[in-house]
């Protein structure tokens, strides 16, 4: 559900959100009903919540006090799950708009922001296959804040608004969103946002070589699409563009090697990385960053029949690189490597895939972050950061040149698996070979992060559209 966020407006609204850190914010007004009450309250070690109710309006009090040996970006990510919090505490009572005030001088503007920011991610929902529509009731957030103005409001919203994009494309089933329909919706917001798309057929896909992708379509009747996606802002032009890459596989049986079907039910999410980076770029296009961008995504759905690639297959890549393919359910770095040689063209910056690749990245992270690896060394502290301060963290792993041994293959160039160790890591190597060592780069293993099995504070169970926050306020940085 999108919201309305303005910092003026129904000034008596009748749902106050209230936040307080200290014992001496306990005098305002506002909370003198239950002055008592809260002053108890504040002497648990924990943050809590009180609601109070009057006989015309309902206060929400958020208490934010515990702040001992906390870096911002802890205090960042407890104020947005306190938003999102609250965000269910308002539709509960079925307010349709709310005003928040920080009664406290000792909560800082980021923190009210975040706060904001995880009341607006916390009211997402995806209704489109239910017959009883159950809409969340908060439509409008005022934010009664001094220092805070329209123009902070209005971007984050963007973002928000383009992380539910990526999301709503996660959620939808491949029967009713497959490669070509993916193209279609990058297409049409392109021309709504302004920025430039050229969707390359499948037989311009056939005569640039790209062996990968074509080799992972074989088992599929929908064909093959390869989305370029490009942004550059006025005073841009000659700059050197940082590259998106996004990992468009539909839907992934695993091919011939077939998934179990515990494991197949959320494959839909495999394009997760294609959803980030058409989010990263509405987010980027809406709100006029002044950086060049560039976004690839292979698209195609990894089906069994019978024409699909088995084990023991060969495939020839874009760059001429022979690959042996010893499992067909890994198969995003198959698609990922002839976009990776297809970026050399741009002399990028940098460039940044994204992609669900690896359980062994999940078994790593878990739900909680995405693996790092690759080989660039300007940017990646900035990505980490970037990472702490969205919360969309990221860790460095193990990326040992030895790991790119194991995949010397046997009677072709590579091989597509690297054997029972560092799953993530060799598929990270595998994918390095592809660049050539040509520009700086980066690879975000999503795996674990990308779809939630259950509900989290500002999260909800499902798509996550993780990599957009995370890219957006990295990009900024960059400006």
């Amino acid at each position: 559900m999108l919201l309305q966020l303005q910092t003026k407006g129904t000034e008596n609204a009748s749902c106050k959100v209230l936040l307080i850190r200290s014992t001496g914010e306990l005098t305002h007004p506002l909370l003198e009903p239950l002055k008592n009450t809260l002053h108890r309250k504040m002497e648990d070690k924990d943050n809590g919540w009180i609601t109070w109710y009057g006989s015309n309006e309902v206060r929400i009090i958020a208490i934010l006090k515990d702040t001992s040996g906390k870096a911002m970006h802890e205090l960042l990510e407890e104020a947005r799950s306190k938003g999102g919090q609250a965000t269910k505490k308002v539709n509960y009572e079925k307010m349709e708009a709310c005003q928040v005030i920080n009664l406290s001088a000792d909560i800082s503007e980021p923190e009210i922001l975040a706060f904001v920011e995880g009341m607006y991610l916390a009211n997402y929902q995806f209704l489109r296959f239910r017959s009883e529509k159950k809409v969340n009731s908060l439509k409008t957030i005022i934010v009664d804040v001094p220092g805070i103005n329209e123009g902070q409001l209005s971007q984050l919203a963007k973002v928000v608004e383009a992380n539910f994009e990526a999301r709503n494309l996660i959620n939808e089933p491949v029967l009713d969103f497959n490669a070509t329909e993916l193209s279609a919706y990058i297409t049409e917001k392109a021309e709504v946002y302004g920025f430039k798309c050229v969707v390359l057929s499948k037989m311009e896909i056939e005569q640039l070589g790209m062996g990968g992708l074509l080799g992972v379509n074989k088992g599929s009747k929908v064909p093959p699409t390869f989305n370029i996606l490009e942004y550059t802002p006025k005073g841009t032009e000659n700059d050197a563009p940082v590259v998106l890459v996004g990992k468009g596989v539909m839907y992934d049986t695993g091919g011939y090697s077939l998934k179990p079907a515990g494991v197949m039910a959320t494959m839909k999410c495999d394009m997760s990385g294609a959803a980030a980076v058409v989010g990263t770029f509405l987010a980027v296009v809406a709100n006029q960053l002044k950086v060049r961008l560039v976004g690839l995504i292979p698209a195609t759905d990894n089906r069994v029949n019978s024409e699909a690639i088995v084990p023991d297959d060969i495939l020839t890549m874009s760059d001429g690189t022979t690959v042996e393919v010893l499992n067909t359910d890994a198969e995003g770095r198959l698609i990922l490597a002839d976009a990776l040689h297809y970026a050399k063209q741009y002399h990028p910056r940098l460039v940044i895939d994204l992609a669900t690749l690896t359980g062994s990245a999940m078994a790593i992270t878990g739900n909680l972050g995405a693996a790092l690896m690759g080989t660039d060394t300007e940017y990646r502290e900035i990505l980490i950061a970037s990472g702490n301060t969205t919360f969309e963290r990221i860790a460095e792993i193990p990326y040992w040149k030895e790991f790119g041994e194991m995949l010397k293959g046997d009677i072709a160039d590579l091989k597509n698996i690297g054997g029972p160790i560092a799953g993530a890591a060799t598929a990270g190597k595998f994918l390095e070979h592809f660049t050539g060592g040509e520009y700086p780069w980066l690879h975000l293993d999503i795996a674990g992060p990308a779809f939630l099995k259950e509900d989290q504070d500002y999260k909800q169970k499902g798509a996550a559209g993780f990599g957009v926050r995370l890219l957006y306020d990295f990009l900024a940085g960059l400006q």
